[in-house]
């Protein structure tokens, strides 16, 4: 099979695998006595991730938001964002106003771009490189789940999804909330690093790739299931929640970055103390079964970028 066949997913787990390292948001690294860094990096190309709607700023805004997500996923708080960009032949003010975009939503994470690098390229593209720092009695990781534990949420699913729907359907004036958080998504930060220190977190990452491959990457972490209840799926108001499209884009549509995460119920006020959450499910024992209800078995598949 080619990578295209095999998809983003299995090609990681595959690197993963013949590396022997743990599969999490971030790389781990143990630099001090109280902390870890913790260390992520994306790719990102103008014709697979940005719609052409966007503007310079927000390619910029949305690169930089990616990235940091990884490190919201593991409960750290962010010290620099380094950039490499592969540019064709673009105007300058294009350039300058895609920096802008990433420099503002790495002060709206209390961070910098610290530096990087720049060369010519066929198509834009972006890397960005996050570091973090958190202590070593509060990272949160992939694995930890319980079973009978609960899964909850930050914030609503299904909404940049929406928004990709309504640029498809030339209705982007339509539903301009839902636009905007596809286009300008807000890491979760603040979230991950109250609920990293509300020590209530069994496990956690970002759900940047849609709800259901999220799960079932926690589930194959984790050796468990997961039950979600359709009707307690978090949905913008507005939006329709029937068991039909909309609701395929709860579970299956990319580009929220929230965060996904499991609790000990008699730990729950806790987590709510630290964060707005929804609970969305529990643990189940049957290793890799995931339910709507209990019943309906949901579907593998979320954004792919091979």
């Amino acid at each position: 099979m080619t990578i295209y066949e095999l998809g983003e997913t299995a090609v990681v787990g595959s690197i993963i695998r013949n590396l022997d390292i743990e599969f999490e948001d971030c790389a781990v690294i143990d630099l001090a006595d109280a902390e870890y860094l913790v260390a992520t990096t994306d790719m990102f190309h103008r014709a697979t991730d940005f719609p052409g709607e966007m503007s310079a700023w927000q390619i910029g805004w949305m690169s930089a938001a990616g990235t940091l997500s990884d490190i919201a996923a593991m409960g750290a708080h962010p010290c620099g964002l380094l950039v490499s960009t592969g540019l064709p032949d673009l105007p300058q003010a294009f350039v300058e106003s895609m920096i802008d975009g990433m420099s503002a939503c790495a002060r709206k994470c209390g961070t910098a771009i610290i530096g990087g690098d720049t060369d010519s390229h066929q198509e834009l593209t972006i890397t960005g490189t996050a570091l973090g720092r958190v202590r070593k009695d509060q990272i949160l990781r992939r694995r930890g789940a319980q079973v009978g534990e609960l899964v909850c949420v930050t914030g609503y699913l299904g909404t940049a999804g929406a928004g990709m729907k309504a640029l498809e359907l030339g209705r982007a004036a339509d539903d301009p909330v839902a636009v905007k958080k596809l286009f300008e998504p807000i890491p979760r930060i603040a979230e991950g690093i109250r609920l990293a220190e509300s020590k209530a977190v069994t496990s956690m990452m970002d759900n940047s790739d849609g709800l259901s491959e999220s799960l079932y990457q926690l589930a194959e972490v984790n050796g468990c299931g997961f039950t979600i209840h359709a009707d307690s799926l978090p949905v913008l108001p507005g939006l329709d929640m029937g068991l039909g499209p909309d609701l395929d884009l709860a579970l299956y549509a990319g580009g929220d970055f929230e965060l996904l995460f499991t609790v000990a119920p008699e730990r729950l006020h806790d987590a709510r103390n630290a964060c707005e959450l929804t609970v969305i499910g529990e643990v189940t024992p049957v290793a890799g079964r995931i339910t709507l209800d209990g019943t309906r078995e949901i579907e593998r598949k979320g954004y792919r970028s091979l």
